[in-house]
């Protein structure tokens, strides 16, 4: 990443920023991407931003980032105390019906299954 760029993200106060030049950069910053996602990982401190970035990659092109999209999905269920994102998060990525295939999500991904349980407790696999 070029030190400007780099001095700049670095005064983002909660995600925004770093989000923002991803939306407006796609494409052209994949060869930073990990920085990047490293930089909104570092700043955002309620996961708002990091699980905008991570449905905006996904609806982009799932496969290529998927690394970025699973990192970023990951801290954001930490960071997301308040379960205020992840639903959103959730019905984006895995779909409105992903209930009705919760059991057989969550077998394959650790972090389904780690969503699932924290917006459903009662029903948690």
């Amino acid at each position: 990443m070029e030190q400007d760029l780099k001095k700049r993200l670095s005064q983002d106060p909660d995600g925004l920023l770093t989000y923002e030049y991803i939306a407006n950069h796609i494409g052209a910053c994949d060869d930073i991407m990990s920085e990047l996602v490293d930089n909104m990982i570092l700043v955002d401190p309620t996961g708002q931003f990091m699980v905008s970035a991570a449905r905006y990659l996904y609806a982009i092109n799932p496969e290529a980032y998927a690394d970025s999209i699973s990192r970023l999905i990951a801290t954001a269920i930490e960071k997301d105390r308040e379960r205020r994102y992840l639903p959103d998060l959730v019905t984006a990525i895995w779909g409105a019906d992903y209930a009705d295939h919760a059991e057989e999500i969550a077998a394959k991904d650790d972090n389904f299954r780690r969503i699932y349980k924290r917006i459903t407790p009662t029903n948690a696999i």
